[in-house]
């Protein structure tokens, strides 16, 4: 699966900001959207950064509550790795696990168009598992009746 085909099912909604936003205000649109990361964007909607709950968390344990009051530029990750649509699933769990991150922007020619969260990758996974596990489960329990003819099956009884 690719990421086209997982917007497609997810959506492409995206939470950005400014980079002039205070921690504080991150904070709040991170709980009010019950999100876990915003992409900062320019003035030309290029992405800046990308600031997600370890970021205020790691700069709150540093630098106390104070830096609730400073700019999100001061604090975001400016070295933002982006996922095209063509990208598969695979890929992208492939880089969130290297880079130790969660949140991954797409980009198609330079704008951005979504977002693919490792738990959005967990659920795919997870009802492609499920998926197989009841194909399989059905071939294995099927019923002889279903598979055979009356005939084929006395000739195989007789068989055995």
């Amino acid at each position: 699966m690719n990421v086209a085909t997982i917007l497609n099912q997810k959506g492409g909604g995206v939470f950005t900001t400014t980079s002039e936003k205070s921690l504080l205000d991150i904070a709040k649109l991170l709980a009010q959207h019950g999100i876990g990361c915003i992409v900062i964007l320019g003035d030309d909607d290029n992405i800046l950064g990308i600031v997600s709950e370890r970021d205020l968390m790691r700069a709150i344990s540093r630098g106390g509550p104070e830096v609730l009051k400073a700019p999100v530029s001061d604090f975001m990750t400016t070295t933002v790795i982006t996922a095209g649509k063509a990208d598969t699933m695979d890929q992208l769990m492939s880089e969130m696990t290297i880079h130790r991150f969660r949140h991954m922007p797409v980009v198609e020619r330079g704008r951005l168009v979504g977002l693919v969260s490792i738990g959005d990758l967990v659920a795919i996974h997870v009802a492609d598992a499920e998926f197989e596990s009841d194909a399989m489960r059905q071939y294995i329990t099927a019923q002889p009746s279903l598979l055979l003819d009356q005939a084929s099956r006395r000739r195989l009884a007789g068989a055995a």
